[in-house]
C-alpha cells in the first residue's frame, strides 16, 4: 500500500517541494507537523515518510545546551547507519541541527518507533561524492537544493553506538 501512496504522492510532492516558495512555507509547516504526529503516536507516525525513508534527530543546540529535535529524510544503510543531508529546504544557510552535530556529534534517532544513540560524521571527499548519486536517487529534489545555493550542502553519516 505504501508503494501505491508513493507512487501516486511522489510525483506532485517533489514538485512542489523543489519550488522556491516551498522553501519559505515548508520549514514552518513540515517539521512542526512530522514532531507533532511523532510525539502522538510514541515515534510510529513520521508524514513526510510516506513519500521518503524519514527520521526524527535529536541534537544539543550549540548554542542552548537543550535538545532540538528535527524530522529528516534519511538513506538507511545496510550497516545499520543512516545518511542525512543538511539541505535546509534548499535555503542559504545551513540548518541549525547541522552546525550541532558538528560541535556535539553524539546524538539520537528515533527511526520506526526505534530509538538508537548514534554518533555522527561529516561526509566529505570521495564517500561523500560516493553517496550523492544514492542521495538523489532517493530525494531528487536535493539536485535542485544544491543548485540553488552557494553552500555545500552538508552530509552526515549516523553511526548506531556499540552496545553497552
Amino acid at each position: 500500500m505504501s508503494d501505491l501512496i508513493r507512487t501516486i504522492l511522489g510525483p506532485p510532492v517533489r514538485g512542489m517541494a523543489g519550488a522556491r516558495w516551498f522553501a519559505r512555507v515548508g520549514p514552518k509547516v513540515v517539521p512542526p507537523l512530522d514532531r507533532a504526529l511523532h510525539r502522538i503516536t510514541g515515534g510510529r507516525v513520521v508524514l513526510s515518510r510516506i513519500i521518503v525513508p524519514s527520521l526524527v534527530l535529536t541534537t544539543v543546540g550549540s548554542v542552548s545546551g537543550r535538545p532540538r529535535r528535527v524530522p529528516l529524510a534519511c538513506l538507511p544503510e545496510p550497516d545499520g547507519s543512516w545518511i542525512v543531508v543538511g539541505s535546509n529546504f534548499g535555503r542559504e544557510r545551513h540548518p541549525a541541527w547541522t552546525g550541532n552535530l558538528l560541535r556535539r556529534p553524539r546524538a539520537v534517532v528515533d527511526y520506526r518507533g526505534r530509538t538508537v544513540q548514534v554518533t555522527a560524521r561529516l561526509l566529505d571527499g570521495a564517500e561523500r561524492a560516493a553517496v550523492w548519486p544514492r542521495l538523489v536517487e532517493l530525494w531528487p529534489v536535493y539536485e535542485r537544493y544544491a543548485e540553488r545555493v552557494e553552500r555545500e550542502l552538508r552530509i552526515f553519516r549516523l553511526i548506531p553506538d556499540p552496545p553497552g
